[in-house]
């Protein structure tokens, strides 16, 4: 640490400003943030306690959608909003069942590239670039994800905790249909996406005190605008359903309010 900042954090960085990705890193028990992240996230978390458990389910529903995109046959995988890479990052996963998977994480916060550049600068197979979901032609075309996929080959795209950052302004659907149009036949699309359906008041204040408090505003969904994103994939089965739903470890019991979570997950599949 220099000057009161780390030395992973860029100098280009405003350690006063919250980031999503820096508050996401605290829930999961992190070191990568700031006292302005902490702030807001524990403020969220005095709203909803289980904050810190949901993000483990989001990192639970990625690691079982990355298993089977991986068992289908699929070894490239491209994760947009990644955050920062940690314990059962995708490469990881996929990696255990296919070794010489490849995987390109992206984010818009230098701070999670930074490290997870650091993380992977010996891994020739995985890498970690700045880019904004917000602007789909750049990162698929973007040199370095480039050199390291084949487009002509079935990738696993993965948005999860991100297309909720992006408002209507930006029209999340087209910019999915874009990732889409570029992507192999063959190809999966999972998505995590945080809804107000079935939320009691004090989730919808939790939500207005982060809009308030953070420079990202959140954009809960509903299950049917949700579901309008996976338009040219088939879904898999159980379909959109709340986020512990989605073909949750066996030797786990079934969560009994899976709505506690405000939040769908679903995987699909281009046919063609």
């Amino acid at each position: 640490m220099a000057g009161g900042r780390p030395v992973w954090a860029p100098e280009t960085v405003d350690t006063e400003v919250p980031s999503a990705a820096r508050v996401w890193d605290y829930f999961l028990g992190g070191s990568h943030n700031f006292p302005a992240d902490r702030q807001v996230a524990e403020a969220a978390i005095a709203m909803k306690p289980d904050m810190p458990l949901l993000a483990r389910a989001v990192r639970g529903f990625l690691h079982r959608a990355v298993e089977a995109i991986t068992e289908a046959g699929v070894t490239q995988f491209l994760a947009i909003g990644a955050g920062i890479p940690t314990v059962a990052a995708v490469h990881e996963t996929a990696r255990a069942i296919t070794p010489d998977a490849r995987v390109v994480y992206v984010d818009h916060d230098p701070v999670a590239v930074a490290h997870g550049q650091a993380l992977l600068a010996d891994d020739a197979g995985a890498i970690c670039v700045l880019g904004d979901l917000r602007a789909p032609g750049a990162i698929l075309n973007d040199e370095l994800v480039r050199s390291l996929f084949d487009l002509d080959r079935p990738v696993g795209l993965l948005l999860c905790g991100v297309l909720h950052f992006v408002s209507d302004e930006y029209d999340p659907a087209g910019i999915v249909a874009t990732l889409r149009d570029a992507l192999a036949p063959g190809s999966y699309l999972a998505i995590q996406h945080a809804t107000h359906d079935a939320q009691p008041a004090e989730t919808v204040a939790m939500l207005e005190m982060w809009n308030a408090n953070s420079p990202e505003p959140m954009y809960w969904r509903s299950k049917e605008q949700i579901a309008d994103l996976f338009t040219g994939f088939t879904l898999l089965e159980p379909g959109v359903v709340f986020l512990p739903s989605w073909r949750p470890e066996p030797q786990l019991a079934p969560e009994e309010h899976p709505e506690r979570f405000a939040s769908y997950a679903a995987l699909g599949r281009k046919e063609s």
